[in-house]
């Protein structure tokens, strides 16, 4: 008993002396204030006007948007970052990434299953932490990741960059995809088969169905990624409203691959969030996605795009065929898209970009998926809205990200020039910010100061 209050009243007696010899530290701790920093800028988009205001300030403290206006009055002592001749804008938003599944075209190897037999979960992870961070550096501060990521593997690639271990866009992850059997493999040999549980979580009924969605939140799922069909066989009315509805009493939403007429009416009657890709969209379901509103997430790229094919082994010849079979593809998906916009449909913004081309980063062939949603018959203004406060919307985080306002994560991006007026301004990224801290600079380019306020 002695050695115990002996003990006891040493670790009081070091209290007081550490309270007594370390009081400025402790002082400073208790007193800190947020950093607090000024962003100026000719223009700023919102994430949700059309109209841009001009000679624009973003206050932020901390890691949130303190304040934004024209001509805002910076408090004294605010460290200022003006830059000038560009427009400020919301971080962009991809809601449909793969930053741990990448396949090279000059090699020719762009098999899913040869992707994945090749590279552990763990190397995926890294893969990711590359590919992330060049989606960051152009303006991409978050993103949905809807599987092909291994076991979790992009459960941790999240908590990596949550962590600050890793440099990249705030995730929101999918884990594995709830499919039908075989996933999105073609057909596989009985001893490859184990693949596809890598991949996937097979559904064959409601039961099962419901004890996937609830795995799924149990292993750090953000959202729900479903595969409806994949041309050998098809997930039930029934298997998919069950998944919708522990979905949505779990909090999470419900993204849903399809590519036939059967699995898209069966997605949008069950009140998906979202439709990905949007091969197939017969008319039928068109009025009842607008009225449920249930978003599109268009992935059909532009037609140029076709000609970065041309990277792929083979004669010309193989090469003609394959570009123009690329640009038979994307124009029957910007038909379909089209009639979607044109009924009403909303739309958020998604790449589906895991193809690596020759001197484009990720981050490049992420922003041309969004740039080509102009071919769609989409403004500008409705272009980014789709890659901000709307994809913000499908994601449930529109409290946190997706527009510049008091009380939201600090994440701000500036480009060259006026995006309304011409979207390639995209591509001249010239500051990226994300949770308050500046990812991308130098500010001290072409007449960018960094300097306090007086």
């Amino acid at each position: 008993m002695r050695a115990c209050w002996r003990s006891l009243s040493l670790r009081v007696l070091w209290g007081v002396l550490l309270a007594w010899w370390l009081p400025g530290e402790a002082s400073a701790q208790q007193s800190a204030e947020p950093s607090r920093v000024a962003v100026r800028a000719a223009r700023l988009f919102d994430g949700k006007n059309a109209k841009l205001l001009t000679d624009a300030v973003v206050l932020v403290e901390a890691n949130r948007i303190k304040a934004v206006g024209s001509k805002l009055t910076i408090p004294e002592g605010t460290q200022v970052i003006d830059l000038g001749d560009v427009t400020l804008l919301p971080g962009l938003i991809d809601v449909h990434s793969h930053l741990l599944l990448s396949d090279d075209i000059a090699q020719g190897q762009n098999s899913m299953e040869l992707i994945v037999s090749r590279m552990s979960t763990a190397e995926r992870a890294l893969l990711g932490a590359k590919l992330g961070r060049e989606v960051l550096e152009v303006g991409f501060t978050t993103v949905r990741d809807v599987g092909n990521s291994g076991v979790n593997g992009d459960v941790a690639l999240r908590e990596a960059i949550k962590k600050g271990w890793v440099v990249g866009p705030r995730i929101s992850a999918c884990t594995r995809a709830l499919a039908p059997q075989g996933g999105q493999f073609g057909h596989l040999q009985p001893a490859a088969q184990g693949l596809i549980e890598q991949e996937y979580v097979t559904i064959t009924g409601a039961d099962e169905a419901r004890r996937a969605v609830r795995q799924a939140v149990y292993d750090g799922a953000d959202c729900i990624k479903v595969i409806g069909d994949n041309g050998h066989n098809v997930l039930s009315e029934e298997e998919l409203k069950v998944i919708v509805e522990e979905a949505h009493r779990m909090k999470r939403p419900v993204a849903v691959h399809t590519t036939k007429d059967e699995s898209i009416r069966a997605a949008v009657a069950a009140g998906v969030d979202s439709i990905e890709h949007g091969y197939s969209m017969p008319e039928d379901v068109l009025a009842p996605m607008a009225r449920k509103r249930i978003f599109l997430v268009p992935t059909c790229g532009s037609v140029e795009m076709c000609e970065d094919l041309d990277a792929m082994p083979g004669d010309e010849a193989t090469k003609r065929m394959r570009r123009e079979t690329c640009r038979n593809a994307i124009k029957r998906g910007q038909a379909q898209a089209r009639r979607a916009v044109a009924a009403g449909v909303r739309v958020a913004a998604g790449s589906d970009s895991y193809t690596e081309l020759p001197g484009k980063t990720r981050g490049d062939t992420t922003l041309s998926y969004l740039i080509a949603y102009e071919e769609l018959g989409l403004s500008a203004v409705d272009v980014l809205r789709a890659a901000t406060s709307s994809a913000a919307e499908l994601l449930r985080v529109q409290d946190r990200v997706g527009s510049l306002e008091a009380g939201k994560l600090a994440d701000v991006i500036a480009v060259k020039g006026d995006p309304l007026k011409n979207l390639s301004a995209l591509r001249q990224v010239r500051f990226v910010m994300k949770d308050g801290k500046v990812v991308l600079g130098p500010v001290e380019e072409a007449g960018q100061v960094t300097t306090p306020a007086h």
